[in-house]
């Protein structure tokens, strides 16, 4: 199995090591290009910042490929940043991926001195969650599954293959869900 973690801007180093420590023998591929992209079984949408990535994307000519291969059924995975790019409806932007039946609000908790870290429960268990100029969900659709919620405000929702997150699993030591999207990956063979 080959995990890819775009690797165009964001906490990238930090989703490789996360996915390394869950277990050895996954490859970890570094996304940059069409061909690295090909090599991997599922995709890790980093956090960082939305609109830098977005032009990277365009860039690095990995939008529609990207977009494709989820379409397919392709398993990704977006945190923060990652979860705007695949909303379905970004509050006064035009969406990017637009697959996620969701509406997220850019920065709604705040500027990066407001970031903070909450425990929280993620589909049964328990963890820490760091938000980091978070997005936060307003509207959920038919389809999508709420796996996590701060102060009853969905930050982790599950459509079929795409999984979001408003929050950073990648900034704790906690691997739990790498390691759910790891099992995502392995349940869709």
């Amino acid at each position: 199995m080959n995990i890819g973690v775009l690797a165009l801007q964001g906490s990238v180093k930090e989703h490789i090591k996360m996915i390394t420590s869950v277990n050895k023998k996954i490859g970890v591929v570094p996304v940059r290009t069409i061909d690295d992209l090909a090599s991997v079984d599922g995709l890790i949408i980093p956090g960082g910042e939305s609109t830098t990535i977005r032009r990277l994307l365009d860039s690095f000519d990995l939008s529609t490929p990207i977009r494709e291969r989820i379409l397919a059924g392709m398993p990704v995975w977006g945190t923060c940043a990652g979860l705007i790019l695949l909303a379905s409806h970004i509050d006064g932007e035009s969406t990017y991926f637009g697959l996620l039946d969701v509406d997220v609000k850019r920065n709604a908790y705040g500027r990066q001195i407001d970031s903070f870290v909450a425990d929280g429960d993620f589909d049964g268990m328990y963890m820490p969650m760091v938000f980091i100029r978070a997005p936060m969900i307003t509207r959920v659709g038919d389809g999508v599954t709420v796996l996590a919620e701060h102060d009853g405000v969905p930050v982790a929702v599950r459509q079929g293959n795409i999984l979001a997150t408003a929050f950073h699993p990648e900034m704790t030591r906690d691997s739990r869900v790498h390691k759910y999207f790891v099992g995502m990956i392995d349940s869709k063979d």
